[in-house]
């Protein structure tokens, strides 16, 4: 489009991350005109994401309210999966292998326990193993593990075969991509509504309704009214890919997280072969930067968990920011700005709070309410004057 051009729109999704994509595509799916902003679409934290779909195994203690989420977007995959890949005519690496969560000494494995009653607490079905049944699942594993848990329901997916799908299957259900920045939020003449975006290209993007999805960056966007809290902040984390070289036997045949010294580490096995390790979590604002560090801490505890794993090459170290809250939840839907809708801070969880953040935000586009299972992630709920969401 040349400069000052304008573009309409029924839905204009600010952020071609994962959840932007996801929420595009189910929108378009809904007969809406979709139109997202990013000038890298495709990109964001799932690039770095590992796609532990771990609704049971990422549970902490003050999270009960988000597992309901977590469980729901998890039983939703097995589909979603299906039809993503027969729309997009690839598949996205969606794994029902399970996960083996294990200790390497007795303080971890205090952890490990505290954990697997925090899980029967919540009822879920989680089985608890000592060191040598742990072995004889994955003989790989250090002789020292010290007992853990096995979580036949936590999955996996490849993140970045799933943001190729989600843009192939936006492309063929019509959704527009202007590949630029979003310079600022546009609004009505009396200023009491969203009505688009203005990008940087000089392009007016009307739009009936705007979705802020921008990730850690969602609150960046220029013209957002005070009342419109977007309390979101970036939170490192740092990644290794590694390469298992060809064997009789698999290197690991799921998932393997561990509390190793107090810290967290986890090993996803790809049935391409790639071993995605991770992941560290630091607070160090907008820096992207992979620290020799940060490398180390990842290979060490990996080592401890894993020997064989020093071993193998080392094809790839990246760093990410996970778009965080401060009750590390979603924003999800309306906000005090009619509208304009959020679809971030999904922390950790946004490859595996996909699928029903998309559905959430299409059902609420298309009849202005969330359904019932998002209302506890509603957008305004650290807006200055909290409102209870419509019933």
């Amino acid at each position: 489009m040349t400069s000052c051009e304008v573009a309409v729109c029924d839905v204009a999704v600010v952020g071609g991350g994962v959840i932007g994509l996801v929420t595009a595509w189910r929108a378009a799916r809904r007969g809406l005109r979709v139109a997202v902003v990013d000038p890298r679409p495709g990109g964001g934290a799932a690039r770095v994401a590992a796609g532990m779909l771990a609704a049971v195994t990422e549970l902490h203690h003050g999270e009960e309210a988000l597992l309901d989420l977590n469980l729901a977007s998890a039983a939703r995959y097995p589909d979603f999966a299906a039809e993503l890949a027969e729309a997009a005519g690839a598949g996205i690496g969606y794994r029902a292998c399970g996960t083996l969560a294990v200790a390497l000494d007795a303080d971890d494995r205090a952890l490990l326990r505290d954990l697997h009653q925090l899980q029967r607490r919540c009822g879920l079905d989680t089985q608890w193993l000592t060191g040598r049944e742990c072995r004889k699942l994955e003989p790989m594993l250090a002789p020292g593990i010290r007992g853990g848990l096995r979580v036949d329901g936590d999955h996996q997916t490849d993140p970045r075969l799933l943001t190729a799908a989600l843009l192939t299957a936006c492309e063929r259900a019509g959704v527009v991509f202007h590949r630029c920045e979003a310079r600022e939020l546009t609004l009505s003449a009396t200023g009491e509504r969203a009505t688009g975006v203005t990008l940087d290209d000089g392009t007016a993007l009307a739009a009936g309704q705007t979705v802020l999805a921008g990730g850690s960056r969602s609150a960046d966007l220029a013209g957002l009214p005070p009342e419109v809290a977007v309390p979101v902040r970036p939170v490192k984390g740092q990644i290794l890919r590694l390469r298992v070289l060809p064997g009789p036997t698999p290197f690991l045949s799921r998932t393997v997280r561990a509390v190793v010294r107090g810290g967290h580490v986890y090993l996803v096995p790809r049935l391409s072969g790639e071993l995605v390790v991770g992941a560290t979590s630091e607070e160090r604002g907008w820096d992207t930067t992979v620290t020799a560090g940060g490398v180390y801490e990842l290979l060490r505890d990996a080592h401890e968990l894993v020997p064989g794993i020093t071993e193998l090459p080392l094809v790839e170290t990246r760093a990410g920011l996970r778009p965080t809250t401060p009750d590390n939840a979603p924003l999800l839907g309306p906000t005090e700005l009619p509208g304009l809708h959020l679809a971030t801070g999904h922390h950790r969880n946004g490859v595996l709070l996909a699928p029903i953040t998309g559905e959430a935000l299409a059902e609420c586009l298309v009849s202005g309410e969330l359904p019932d299972y998002a209302r506890p992630f509603h957008a305004r709920r650290f807006s200055r004057a909290v409102r209870e969401v419509p019933a």
